[in-house]
């Protein structure tokens, strides 16, 4: 059995849709509130923060897949990812579970050095401190033999569905519905950026390679790095919106922020959208060199058709 801890996120959805068309029809999905994916799925609900919960969650598992979420709040963060991470490797060990880690880029220095799988952990913030944190903690466990496990790391997001990022928010949606794009401080730098169903897909292929294990990976993103004056003006094209957008600057941002947790709690990230942000997927892509990697306008397309037909609703309806 393969289980999902947070299953009911975008990448998590996207992970059970894959798992069960390309390896196994004997999925769990956990969260607090699942909810089927597929038809043959199990649910099982789990509070990851209670040790007892997460090791009966992941009892029976012979791969677990951690893409849990929290919401982006600094204070949440700090207290609660260290828990999450410590009951799941607890969990996977004392059930010989092996462990999927999904990971993001919060401990890398805000530069515009390219991003590899040995690239240093130099978090600026106090989300990427404790993201440098748990990755260490699982580390460190791989390293003393406590279980098998392995790290997918993405860069920013972009999305259909439910998807949770800052491109989605602040450029995507708007032009979606017809309002102007936001973009933080500069749209002349490099974005790298990820398609979530091409991070649950690979992941779904990475967890179920048997030479994969023990290694931290780099999901694999569309090389052909566009920056957000390009990026805007490619969805514009795709929504059939004009490319309408303004670059909020950092005091503009500051301000906001006096009036917007979310965007407060940003704030720590904001050094990466004044550089270019080169993430480097070169190993994966070596291991698996048929993995077609979806487009920009590809994904942008889905993305188009997908809000449409969320609008227009059920046949008949």
């Amino acid at each position: 059995m393969q289980t999902i801890l947070g299953a009911s996120g975008q990448i998590g959805q996207e992970l059970a849709i894959h798992l069960k068309r390309d390896f196994t029809g004997d999925i769990r999905l956990v969260s607090r509130n699942p909810k089927k994916v597929n038809a043959g799925d199990r649910l099982h609900k789990a509070d990851l923060l209670d040790a007892g919960e997460t090791l009966r969650a992941v009892e029976g598992s012979e791969i677990v897949y951690l893409t849990a979420g929290l919401p982006m709040d600094t204070r949440l963060w700090v207290a609660q990812w260290p828990v999450i991470m410590k009951n799941v490797i607890d969990a996977c060990a004392a059930h010989g579970a092996r462990l999927v880690f999904f990971d993001n880029t919060y401990m890398y220095s805000q530069t515009d050095a390219p991003q590899t799988e040995d690239t240093p952990f130099r978090p600026h913030g106090e989300k990427g401190r404790v993201r440098a944190a748990i990755a260490r903690d699982l580390l460190e466990a791989m390293e003393r033999q406590r279980l098998a496990a392995m790290i997918c790391r993405a860069p920013e997001f972009y999305g259909p569905g439910k998807t949770q990022s800052i491109t989605n928010s602040a450029i995507l949606e708007p032009l979606l519905n017809g309002k102007a794009a936001r973009v933080f401080l500069r749209d002349d730098t490099l974005r790298s950026l990820i398609y979530t169903p091409d991070a649950s897909r690979a992941m779904a292929l990475l967890g179920n390679a048997p030479d994969a294990w023990g290694q931290t990976w780099h999901l694999p993103c569309d090389d052909g790095r566009l920056t957000y004056r390009a990026f805007i003006g490619l969805a514009a094209e795709e929504f059939g919106v004009a490319p309408r957008y303004r670059v909020l600057k950092r005091w503009q941002l500051q301000l906001a922020g006096l009036f917007s947790p979310n965007l407060r709690d940003a704030a720590e990230l904001l050094p990466r959208y004044a550089v270019d942000n080169i993430f480097v997927s070169d190993k994966f892509k070596a291991r698996f060199p048929d993995f077609r990697v979806t487009s920009f306008r590809e994904g942008l397309a889905a993305i188009r058709d997908g809000h449409r037909g969320a609008q227009d609703g059920p046949a008949g309806g």
